[in-house]
């Protein structure tokens, strides 16, 4: 593939002139991440600095690095000199980092986050290196390794890294020997189904009929959830080339990339990656003279979550309504237009290239038994540390929670996994490793890697009674158990938050989660029970007092509590009085204060300013003498 070995050079030499020039570089991550954080404002006062100082500083803008809770995240290096990273930069911040590095070549260690450097730099600076930052140090990056040091939009950058490589390795072998290569690296979908992914290519492969589809599945529709988008956003092209290479091995010609319109800047990205390809010859006819020919089409879809289930999202691909329909025929035998049709996930694209690189056995051993490599989640939540992480499975819930997360700042309740068709696992869980199996013996699933941790300031009913809500918008209604038990569990639910629950509602939302469990049509509807058995079997408490104490010990559902002062605590500061919009806070300075119950909003503002825990929830009507009950602390 001497053509191949070209753009690798020439690739190459750019990169190296890159990182040797005497002109600085400035990274900027402006991912979706960077950019709700403010990394446009940023990259503007950037230039406008730059041209204030009359540097000749180049910027690149990168995806997310992972750390989402230090974005907007900047890096600068100057020739000779490790890359050091600023976290929660502002454009206030710009002007003062630029010109002590630009022109005063001092790193501010007060202001920097860490290095790309060595051991050295830190004895020198004072500035830990960025990959032994806590959040981290724990990581084995695999999927991600490019992702925030690279330009996602130049497709040089990733061949400079070894891109495209285990596709032109591919190219070189029997279609058969790709697929053993899969299985023996024990990959399964990152989808959440968990199926062996060479197994899943190999019925594909064996298919008859003709042509087969290959599809991309970015349908990414879980509340909290950012793990494709962000890879997406910072590595297209490692998504793109797994495609290739699962394109040739089951002998397809087309592909698809199904991804929610919500997504812009991952389309935006995806479409100039494809036409970079297209530019460098390694899509379309012929590729690299190989005499294999492969294209890719991108589909927006109108962001339905069932749209994530593939029969659903083989409909919506076709331009119908996206509901699911009956399994079998499988899409590997009858999927898009009759044809047989491979479903990934983009995750599982995404480390195809990786496998054939370095090869199965390489990938198996990253994990465990029967759960091998790594896993991308996005943990978020109560955690410290919140952003994108990729650890190998088999890691515990404990190890994620507390070592890559930096643990509560209250004390820990649960961590929901799987996103909101998942469970909530208590603290009696933490020890649990992560794979497809433990998850599921749980009550919960793994999913395609949503992790949200909880602490005691969250309402487990209120949670569950918000994810029920959401899986019964996202419900497509085709089927009686989905369509009707989502509701009534909603209704259930609404009843206990708002103080109007009954004993026998226990029963009626275990019998009801069973139905829809056992007979729902497909994964969302079997799934969407999760968060209310979850939470009745390891947080039963809360429903009972919700039910017999009509109070929320949370105080989270408006109608189950009223806010207090306790006078032993409160010191009369007078700090909540002006957060108090509605005015229901009075007392004297330095005495303790008091509120209103008739006037309080319920907001919360009080709280957040309180350093004392004073301001506490406890059950509607009572006394001051009966905070026992339950409390809301800051």
């Amino acid at each position: 593939m001497s053509n191949y070995e070209t753009l690798r050079r020439e690739a190459g030499a750019r990169w190296d002139a890159l990182n040797s020039s005497q002109s600085p570089l400035i990274y900027l991550g402006t991912a979706s991440c960077g950019r709700a954080a403010g990394a446009m404002q940023v990259l503007e006062a950037i230039r406008t600095t730059l041209e204030e100082l009359g540097s000749d500083a180049q910027v690149i803008q990168v995806g997310c690095i992972g750390p989402c809770y230090l974005e907007p995240l900047m890096d600068i290096r100057l020739s000779g000199r490790p890359r050091v990273s600023y976290g929660k930069v502002t454009p206030q911040k710009v002007p003062r980092i630029l010109q002590s590095m630009l022109v005063e070549g001092e790193p501010l260690p007060k202001l920097a986050v860490g290095h790309f450097g060595d051991e050295a730099f830190t004895d020198q600076t004072g500035i830990p290196r960025f990959f032994d930052l806590p959040m981290l140090r724990p990581q084995v990056r695999v999927i991600l390794k490019n992702c925030g040091l690279i330009d996602p939009e130049d497709i040089d950058h990733y061949l400079a890294h070894d891109g495209y490589q285990g596709f032109v390795k591919a190219l070189s072998m029997q279609p058969e020997a790709i697929i053993a290569e899969v299985q023996a690296s024990g990959l399964r979908g990152r989808g959440g189904a968990g199926f062996v992914t060479g197994k899943k290519w190999e019925i594909c492969r064996g298919a008859t009929g003709s042509p087969k589809v290959l599809i991309c599945n970015a349908d990414e529709g879980d509340p909290g959830a950012f793990m494709n988008r962000s890879l997406l956003e910072g590595d297209p092209h490692a998504v793109l080339e797994g495609m290739l290479i699962g394109g040739y091995a089951i002998g397809a010609s087309h592909g698809y990339v199904y991804i929610r319109a919500e997504y812009p800047l991952a389309v935006v990205r995806l479409r100039h990656a494809i036409a970079q390809m297209r530019e460098k010859g390694l899509l379309g006819e012929n590729i690299l003279g190989s005499g294999f020919s492969f294209d890719i089409t991108i589909q927006e879809g109108a962001g339905a979550f069932v749209c994530g289930e593939e029969t659903a999202l083989i409909a919506s691909l076709e331009g119908k309504r996206g509901m699911p329909r009956p399994r079998p025929p499988y899409p590997s035998d009858k999927g898009f237009h009759n044809l047989p049709t491979l479903i990934n996930n983009t995750e599982t694209f995404g480390t195809i290239p990786h496998i054939l690189r370095n090869g199965g056995e390489w990938f198996n051993r990253l994990g465990t038994p029967g759960n091998a490599g790594t896993k991308t989640f996005s943990l978020v939540g109560k955690v410290r540390y919140t952003g994108l992480i990729e650890v190998p499975l088999g890691t515990t819930l404990r190890e994620i929670v507390f070592e890559v997360g930096g643990g509560t700042e209250k004390p820990f309740k649960a961590v929901q996994t799987g996103g909101p068709l998942g469970g909530c696992l208590s603290a009696e869980h933490l020890d649990t490793p992560v794979n497809y199996e433990s998850m599921q013996q749980c009550g919960s699933i793994m999913g395609s890697g949503g992790l949200i941790v909880l602490d005691e300031s969250t309402c487990l009913v209120d949670l569950a009674h918000y994810f029920l809500s959401f899986a019964q918008n996202e419900s497509c209604g085709k089927c009686t158990p989905c369509r009707i038990g989502t509701r009534v569990l909603v209704e259930t639910l609404e009843k206990i938050i708002h103080g109007q629950g009954e004993p026998h509602d226990l029963e009626v939302l275990s019998n009801v989660s069973d139905t829809m469990r056992n007979t729902a049509l497909c994964a969302a509807g079997q799934a969407a029970p999760n968060p209310v058995l979850s939470t009745l079997k390891y947080f039963r408490s809360e429903y009972h007092a919700h039910i017999h104490d009509k109070f929320c010990p949370a105080a989270v559902c408006k109608d189950l509590f009223e806010y207090r002062i306790d006078a032993e605590k409160c010191t009369g500061c007078g700090r909540c009085i002006p957060v108090c919009r509605s005015e229901a806070i009075r007392g004297e300075k330095l005495q303790p204060h008091e509120i209103d119950v008739t006037k309080c909003a319920k907001c919360r503002a009080c709280i957040e300013v309180c350093n004392f825990d004073a301001i506490q929830g406890v059950p509607v009507s009572s006394t001051v003498e009966r905070l026992d009950v339950g409390t809301f602390t800051r």
